[in-house]
């Protein structure tokens, strides 16, 4: 039994360190009914989650299922530093009001995979507002300005002689300090948080407190399969987005990508994984399955039937969707104005490009002039495969 565990828990992972320390955890479950905890630090600098950041939730929700407490912690002091992770330069400052407004949306999208008996939502102000300046300076001791130094980012800003804030150092000891205070038996983290969750092994040291393993996990790419997925570069799947999207989306990935989110993202065990990869299923009717079981966690499971309902009837039948919205202008108008004015597009350089990939269409033509313009009349302009809009032009 713990050696199925400890694989379930692994899956997808990049590195576990103490793996021993797992072992006595779930053997103690097994055994005795022991629990134990598990850490997960989130700053809300954003109020919306994607299923980027839903890596570390599912394996939490994993990990509930083993005997583990889920610590998830949200770093509403640590988020008015600004975690340097993988940054060039100073974070902005968050305001207690952002940071909090942010907290509140954290909560209501995590439900929908922890289950909230497990689960202990905590705030890092509630000990660190209270640790003072004293016990700043304390902890400032258990660590070097070389030892910061080893960080990637840290050492290339140095070598680059870019501003590095002290409050910056400060930002994985306080982090570490979280763990002491949790005795936390593992801290999960993105592979980008290696230095920061090792800090929390050290300061436990330091502490007197036993170690906690660490699990790194990987950065999901997006629906690009090359980049991370980031808001920022548009390649994301949200959480809080519609079904429908959310459903078009999942469909547009790669089959190659396909297993990797089936690994990383799906609840299905690892053996029901390999017995999809042996059944040999059309890999878009594997696509599907996946897309339905992530849609319904977020929306439900009738609005996932319905956003695979309305996708099939719009691409596989060539219907229109049943919602198309619909904008109305003076005649004529430049087709640049009126796409980004139905936010078919974010930019008319971003319609050149697609009219330059052939990926726009006017009532179902292929729109090849940039410059042309839209008489008196009633169109379905298209952009790609899932943007639609009806334009009325008078």
């Amino acid at each position: 039994m713990v050696s199925e565990a400890l694989a379930e828990i692994k899956r997808g992972s990049l590195e576990l360190i103490d793996e021993a320390k797992i072992v006595k955890c779930l053997t103690e479950w097994f055994e005795n009914g022991k629990g134990w905890r598990v850490k997960a630090g989130f700053d809300p600098t954003a109020p919306d989650l994607h299923y980027g950041h839903t890596v570390l939730l599912s394996k939490l929700a994993a990990l509930q299922k083993y005997g583990a407490t889920i610590f998830f912690l949200i770093g509403d002091f640590t988020a008015t530093i600004g975690d340097p992770t993988g940054k060039n330069q100073t974070r902005k400052v968050l305001t207690q009001n952002e940071v909090l407004d942010n907290a509140k949306t954290y909560e209501a999208q995590v439900f929908k995979l922890l289950d909230p008996a497990k689960t202990s939502v905590v705030f890092n102000g509630e000990w660190l507002n209270s640790l003072g300046a004293a016990g700043i300076v304390a902890l400032a001791r258990e660590s070097s300005v070389a030892r910061m130094l080893e960080r990637d980012d840290f050492e290339k800003r140095y070598r680059s002689q870019t501003p590095i804030a002290v409050s910056e150092f400060l930002y994985p000891l306080l982090q570490g300090y979280d763990s002491v205070h949790l005795n936390s038996d593992l801290e999960l983290g993105g592979s980008d948080q290696r230095f920061n969750l090792l800090m929390g092994r050290q300061l436990q040291k330091a502490y007197g407190k036993s170690e906690q393993a660490v699990m790194t996990m990987p950065l999901l790419e997006g629906l690009d399969g090359v980049q991370k997925m980031s808001k920022s570069l548009g390649n994301y799947v949200g959480v809080s987005e519609s079904a429908d999207t959310q459903y078009a989306k999942i469909l547009s990935i790669s089959d190659k990508q396909m297993w990797r989110w089936y690994e990383l993202l799906s609840f299905k065990s690892l053996s029901e994984i390999e017995a999809l990869k042996r059944e040999g299923e059309h890999p878009k009717t594997i696509k599907e399955t996946l897309a339905i079981e992530l849609v319904s966690r977020y929306c439900g499971f009738e609005a996932a039937q319905k956003a695979r309902d309305e996708f099939d009837r719009v691409h596989k039948r060539g219907d229109l969707p049943s919602d198309l919205p619909s904008f109305s202008f003076g005649a004529p108008i430049w087709i640049g104005k009126a796409f980004a004015e139905a936010k078919l597009v974010a930019s008319t350089s971003e319609l050149s490009r697609m009219i330059q990939s052939k990926s726009v269409k006017i009532n179902g033509e292929i729109v090849v002039d940039f410059k042309s313009e839209l008489s008196a009349g009633e169109y379905v302009a298209q952009v790609g495969k899932r943007k639609f809009a009806r334009i009325k032009v008078g």
